[in-house]
């Protein structure tokens, strides 16, 4: 099951790099909008590239389901911010976004950061949540809602924090789905609030992430989105879930964690292009 959970971790950092990409195209022409409105995924879903683009970070989460039984969250999480290496070689191509040579440097050391996690991650099966802790991380949806709501809002932060917002979002995905008990039969989810966790967490990062694409540029979003959506979820991993490296290598985990993390918010730097978005004339920091 380790190599189908490493197959697992491949799709999906495949599947949301382009997905990533496509929704950014299927946005570009969308009317901003200035609140949090839930409705703007509905609205996409007529754009032919973000249905796409949905469609394929949906194959990506079951593959990251697949990935997270047996893989711990640092490397699977790692493998969400590899993505972004995908996501900026086809905003290079399709978005008219231009990487130079300090990006490329980036993209060789998020290949090497994931080659040392994969090298050193130590597979198994998570520990178990305590009810109060489940209950906490379901409750946690609510302040990620309320920064949300806030951050849509004109002058109050932006795509940023929308990014910020959404990566907190699907941290709590990851941590929801690599911590719930699926031992038994299925419907035994039915009574467990992690399963429900996933759901809520997945459709207001979703909503997040297209509030944060329609606003700023999609590099940008992206490499805040999954710097938040690694770091989170490998500390509580590692904290709580009783995720490891192997023996006599957590070092050399150490390091290929800090160099993808670090590649990947290196690739938001370059510059975003006047004809790639209706809002292009806006900077977003990264």
């Amino acid at each position: 099951m380790v190599f189908w959970a490493t197959v697992g971790a491949i799709v999906m950092a495949a599947c949301y790099g382009v997905g990533a990409v496509l929704q950014a195209v299927g946005m570009r022409d969308s009317t901003s909008t200035e609140s949090l409105d839930p409705r703007l995924v509905v609205r996409m879903l007529s754009e032919l590239p973000y249905l796409i683009g949905l469609g394929l970070d949906g194959l990506g989460f079951l593959a990251s389901l697949l990935a997270l039984r047996h893989l711990p969250l640092f490397l699977v999480q790692a493998g969400v911010a590899a993505s972004v290496g995908i996501t900026a070689l086809l905003a290079d191509r399709f978005l008219a976004v231009r990487l130079r040579a300090r990006h490329w440097t980036a993209l060789l050391a998020l290949a090497v950061g994931v080659v040392l996690l994969a090298m050193s991650a130590e597979p198994g099966v998570s520990k178990l949540l305590s009810r109060p802790a489940e209950w906490t991380l379901v409750a946690l949806i609510v302040p990620v809602l309320l920064t949300g709501i806030w951050a849509a809002r004109p002058g109050h932060g932006g795509a940023s924090v929308l990014a910020l917002a959404s990566g907190a979002a699907f941290s709590g995905v990851s941590i929801a789905a690599r911590a719930v008990d699926d031992h038994g039969p299925w419907w035994n989810l039915l009574g467990q609030p992690l399963a429900y966790a996933v759901l809520a967490y997945g459709a207001l990062g979703a909503v997040l992430f297209a509030a944060g694409l329609e606003r700023g540029s999609v590099t940008v979003v992206v490499a805040i989105l999954f710097a938040v959506e690694t770091v989170v979820p490998a500390a509580v991993g590692l904290w709580l879930l009783g995720d490891s490296a192997r023996p006599g290598l957590g070092g050399l985990a150490a390091a290929g964690f800090v160099i993808t993390v670090g590649a990947a918010v290196a690739l938001a730097r370059y510059a975003q292009p006047a004809e790639s978005r209706k809002a292009a004339s806006r900077t977003e920091p990264a």
